[in-house]
Order: C-alpha cells, then structure tokens, then sequence
C-alpha cells in the first residue's frame, strides 16, 4: 500500500483540513435548501448532462419531480466562454433553487474532456475559473474529470506529473475558496493516493465513481475504505442494470460509507432517461436513509 511516512502525512493533512478547508467546508448548508433537506446525512443528486429533455435552472425542476435533492451542473465552454462564469446566469440557477427549495450539487468541469489537464495550457485557467463558479454558486466540490483517450492518466507517469505539478499551482487558490478539486480518472485508489500525497493539499481529493471503478475491476468497497476521507463525492452508477439489478452491492456502498463517515451528496450518472433515473433515485434513498 504505501509506507508509514506517507500514512504520517496524510494524517497531517487531515488535521490541516480538519482545522482549516474542512471547517469552512462544514459550517453549514451554503445552498438555498429546505431546512429537512440540507440536515439530510445523504442528498441524492443527479447528473445535469443526463436530464437531456432541458438546460438551464429547468434542470432543478426536473430534478424536484424525480424526487432528488439537486443537481450537479456541467462547465461547457462555448466560444465567448462559459456560460456559468456570467453573473446573471449564476443568479438565475442560485433564484430557481430558492424558489424550488432545490440544492446546486455542485460543478464539473466536463470541458475537460477534450481540453486535457495535463497537456492543454488552456486548463488550468478553466480550473480557477472553476472555483470562482464553485463559489458563487454556494457550492463546495468541483469535479475535475480525466476522460478521453487524450486526458487520462492511466499508465502516464509524465502526464500525471504535469497534473500534480499544476494542482500544487492552483490548490492554495481552492483552499482559500473554502472549495475542493475532485479527481476523477480510470485510476485504482492507491494510484489516485499516490497523486494526493504528492499535491499535499486537503483541497485536492478524490472525486470517487463507483460505476466506473467497478468496470476497472477494482474491489470498490475496500477502495471507499482505502481512501477514506480522501474522498470528495461520489457518483453512483452501475453499468448493468438499474440499481438494485445490476452488479453494484449499494448496500455494502452504505456500509463502507458509513465506515467512513461520509456526509454529502450522491449523484447519478445512471439511467438511459428519465423514469430510469427517477427508480434510480428511489432506490438510492432506499438504501440511503439517514
């Protein structure tokens, strides 16, 4: 696994989170939500890319009709930019979560996929544009994704140290912020570990996809218990079925969050439409009641 010195060190940077990032982080629901819902140990959220029929703040409504507690919105860029880093935009999303009682589960920055953090210098100033979205939103985790047969980190020592190389740039900047930098790559644990050792931030984690970890042939329960409070959020999916009927124990994903003491949002990133999502979403709070 790894040696005693690095086990040292993230201890280290767990109390340093514990008494700085973790504490902003913790002081309580920062978006508009319903009082019985932002005390919910779990939120169950969805994937904005995956409600396809809308865009925009509609997104919330269509989210509140499945039954969830949020969404997670995607940062495409288009040619004058992206669009959340407009402030009327981010008033319109932050307005309809008020008026819906509704949670903006955070951002990910899917304009990665084909602007590769490790080779594009257009990236890194995405990612600080991330964070300031983050924060006007109220929100507290980006997902920084690594997909793509030009992103991913897989087998790529060099890339991977331009990455780790470029988040010691950008982590003070996200500590600051009170906002963490989620990976999420085709990596087991103990390479994603590795990356986080080397970052030495508390605001650098790891943004953890259990569908898409199983597909890699990785143990995802011992992995959750390996990582720990390494890890950011989580995205539920299951390549084989809805949940329940596929291949995904959720109820030994429960149990190894509870281990962990996990408290936070579950996005789905599971379902080919709407009513796939909304079972999913049913049986997710099935398993997930506080």
């Amino acid at each position: 696994m790894t040696n005693g010195f690095l086990c040292n060190r993230r201890e280290m940077l767990k109390s340093a989170a514990g008494m700085g990032l973790a504490g902003l982080l913790s002081s309580g629901p920062l978006r508009p939500e319903s009082k019985a819902r932002s005390e919910r140990r779990f939120k169950i959220g969805v994937c904005g890319w995956m409600l396809k029929s809308q865009t925009g703040p509609q997104l919330l409504e269509i989210a509140q009709r499945l039954g969830l507690d949020g969404v997670q919105l995607g940062m495409p860029y288009v040619e004058d930019g992206c669009p959340l880093l407009k402030p009327e935009v981010q008033q319109s999303y932050l307005a309809k979560a008020r008026e819906l009682k509704m949670g903006i589960a955070g951002v990910a920055l899917s304009a990665l996929s084909r602007v590769p953090y490790k080779s594009d210098p257009r990236a890194q100033q995405w990612v600080a544009d991330s964070i300031a979205i983050s924060r006007a939103l109220k929100t507290r985790v980006v997902l920084v994704p690594f997909f793509g047969q030009a992103a991913d980190l897989k087998n790529d020592p060099k890339g991977t140290a331009v990455v780790i190389d470029r988040f010691k740039e950008i982590a003070s900047q996200a500590e600051k912020a009170g906002v963490i930098l989620g990976i999420e790559s085709w990596l087991n644990a103990e390479e994603h570990m590795a990356i986080l050792d080397k970052v030495g931030s508390p605001a650098v984690q790891v943004y953890y996809d259990m569908g898409n970890s199983h597909k890699m042939g990785y143990d995802i329960y011992k992995e959750i218990r390996f990582l720990g409070s390494h890890i950011s959020e989580f995205h539920a999916k299951d390549y084989d079925g809805l949940f329940g009927k596929g291949t995904i124990d959720f109820a030994e994903v429960r149990r190894a969050m509870d281990d962990i003491h996990y408290r936070g949002w579950i996005q789905i990133e599971s379902g080919a439409n709407e009513e796939e999502i909304g079972a999913n979403g049913r049986y997710l709070r099935s398993q997930f009641s506080s």
